[in-house]
């Protein structure tokens, strides 16, 4: 964790502790009372409720009881499975749980020392690019003496309790959490970074080669620490319905889990596989288990002997978790909520990745050139007018995450390898890739790109909702993030001695064939090269063809615009790159925008020799330095 944390509402928990202590009092928090404005923010669902302290509710109180674990605790009568299912994930890496509650020996009850307990707690959560401290009292909402919220299975261990507490002060209160998202809350105890899948949309029950890719997925996110949550969607189904099989509809299950075991012979036998691809869930609720294969007294059990389990990992228990093959779990979830905690250490064995982070923001204003809250891209006269944000990139993983529930995509187009401001018109580049819009906190965005160079446009689905937004993004390589603020470039002292641009041409050189021929198997390694004024972009290799895909893009501001716009081909070689032919271009305003197809010719102006070879282009031109 940094060592820059943020105060909630400005409490610093030591502080507090300390005059406590020095007055002989227990805390009580004037910023998160014990009262109903703490539970409800709808009066009509309130409850009676008893505020008690631990020690209230059991003569020997801990936060923690020998150590913790996912089977620690239990969801209450809030509808907040999801909060508990990533509580049970969390449970499970000690690193990580040791963040969202610091120094927990010193928040610990000492029997021997009770004057040294005030009453108050602090944990830590990941909010918008930084960790927050939230300092919460002990006092807990009861009915007849029993918790009714969050809890553990030991009568004397309170860390779910409080955890939950600190984690509804942030929220605003308890009912806030009645209903959620398990990744929402990972990403908020880990900062990790979230993905969503639909299993039904991606046929994953049904296309054995996905399945088993997303099989591999899971286990690799599961062993270097990530985490995982599972549910099924409940169109058409009361929620917390029972299905057939024993599983809850809209609720919230944590994977505990996954292992890819190869059986000895007689077990080969006996299933008639080599190897079992198995994954083990936990119900919140600590009860209600699945009942079909692998089921906790199911018929496969009883094929396994205890030392044969005990060899494979798989063990079972009427505590609310249970195995099932992979194979039925896609059949039997819809959705499932990935939390990949992204390796940036440089001290790894595991691949790592380079991560940048940009705080941005959708500000809404009456001058289009000024207004940054554009909406989605069916918003076509406004979609241009959000934030823009630039960079080179390398097999990119995107991330999206906002301060409020919004319904939000990123769009990332690649566009001219040397843009330096802002898009106003989409014309030559190309729609790489984007995410549904979904009602989150964050949106994950994963592609494998190309070399070249990159826009990403976050978008709210409407226009002119004013709100905060990070983006993160993790490359293979360093790379950078960059909004672009300028419409065009600005003119300046120097402008009056060396000039200023006249024009704007962009150009896409598409493709090329018919190439001659540079080596013996009859291929080529050729590359274009474009120049314009004092500048020229070069596109990377494509190797051993002679009809290449270049899909290369530039833009010129151009100061003299009778000069003209040369697009040469060369074959790419160890000892000399060889010319291969060019198109000399005039690129004027007045030229058709439509794509050309052009024959290439020898060095010279346009009346030099014909060469083999044609080359496809496309190219734009206008006086207005903001029109493209």
């Amino acid at each position: 964790m940094s060592s820059s944390v943020q105060l909630f509402r400005d409490q610093r928990y030591h502080e507090l502790k300390g005059q406590c202590l020095q007055q002989g009092i227990l805390f009580e928090d004037p910023e998160f009372p014990a009262s109903d404005e703490s539970l409800y923010y709808d009066s009509a669902a309130k409850r009676k409720v008893e505020w008690k302290r631990p020690k209230d509710l059991c003569e020997d109180p801990h936060l923690l009881v020998d150590g913790m674990s996912s089977h620690d605790f239990h969801q209450g009568k809030l509808g907040n499975c999801w909060f508990v299912a990533a509580c049970s994930c969390l449970a499970l890496r000690k690193s990580l749980w040791q963040q969202v509650i610091p120094d927990y020996n010193e928040q610990e009850w000492d029997p021997k020392n009770p004057r040294k307990y005030a009453g108050i707690f602090h944990f830590c959560f990941w909010r918008f690019g930084e960790w927050t401290e939230v300092v919460v009292d002990d006092l807990l909402p009861t009915e007849n003496g029993e918790l009714i919220y969050c809890h553990s299975n030991v009568r004397n261990e309170f860390w779910s309790a409080l955890l939950e507490k600190a984690y509804a002060k942030l929220a605003g209160s308890y009912q806030a959490l009645d209903g959620g998202c398990a990744a929402e809350a990972l990403v908020d105890f880990t900062g990790a970074v979230a993905e969503s899948i639909n299993l039904e949309e991606g046929k994953y029950g049904e296309d054995i080669r996905e399945q088993m890719k997303l099989f591999e997925d899971l286990m690799k996110v599961h062993k270097r620490g990530g985490f995982i949550s599972c549910s099924i969607s409940s169109p058409g189904r009361p929620s917390e319905a029972e299905t057939g099989m024993g599983l809850i509809v809209g609720h919230a299950y944590s994977v505990t889990a996954i292992r890819k075991l190869r059986l000895g012979e007689s077990l080969v036998l006996s299933f008639k596989a080599e190897k079992l691809f198995m994954i083990r869930l936990r119900n919140p609720w600590g009860k209600k288990e699945w009942h079909g294969a692998w089921s906790d007294s199911s018929e496969e059990w009883k094929k396994v002997s205890d030392s044969e389990r005990k060899n494979l990992g798989l063990t079972v228990g009427n505590d609310g978790e249970f195995w099932m093959t992979f194979e039925d779990w896609c059949k039997n979830f819809t959705d499932v909520d990935i939390c990949r905690t992204v390796n940036t250490s440089c001290f790894s064995l595991h691949k790592t990745w380079e991560k940048e982070m940009m705080y941005g923001a959708w500000a809404k204003h009456a001058e289009p050139l000024l207004n940054r809250s554009g909406g989605c891209f069916d918003h076509r006269e406004t979609f241009l007018q959000n934030p823009q944000v630039g960079t080179p990139v390398f097999s990119p993983v995107l991330s999206l995450a906002l301060l409020s529930l919004l319904s939000l995509t990123p769009l990332l187009l690649q566009v001219e390898d040397n843009r330096r401001y802002r898009l106003h018109k989409l014309t030559v580049q190309e729609r790489v890739a984007t995410s549904p819009y979904s009602n989150t906190r964050s949106v994950f965005l994963r592609r494998t790109l190309q070399q070249g160079r990159y826009v990403l446009v976050p978008t709210t689905y409407t226009p002119g909702v004013p709100t905060k937004f990070i983006l993160r993004l993790y490359t293979d390589v360093p790379s950078k993030l960059r909004e672009l603020k300028a419409d065009r470039p600005k003119m300046t002292c120097w402008s009056l001695l060396c000039g200023y641009p006249r024009s704007v041409t962009q150009i896409k050189v598409h493709s090329a064939e018919g190439l001659q021929k540079q080596d013996r198997s009859g291929g080529a390694d050729p590359y274009v090269l474009i120049k314009c004024e004092n500048q020229s972009r070069r596109s990377p290799v494509q190797h051993d063809t002679t009809s290449p895909v270049f899909n290369t893009q530039v833009i010129f501001y151009r100061k003299d615009i009778d000069s003209p716009v040369t697009i040469q081909v060369w074959n790419s070689n160890l000892v000399s790159d060889q010319f291969l032919g060019q198109a000399v271009l005039a690129a004027s305003p007045g030229e058709p925008r439509e794509q050309q197809r052009l024959k290439l010719r020898g060095r010279g102006g346009g009346e030099a020799a014909e060469v083999p070879g044609h080359i496809s282009v496309t190219v734009l031109c206008s006086e207005d330095l903001g029109e493209l």
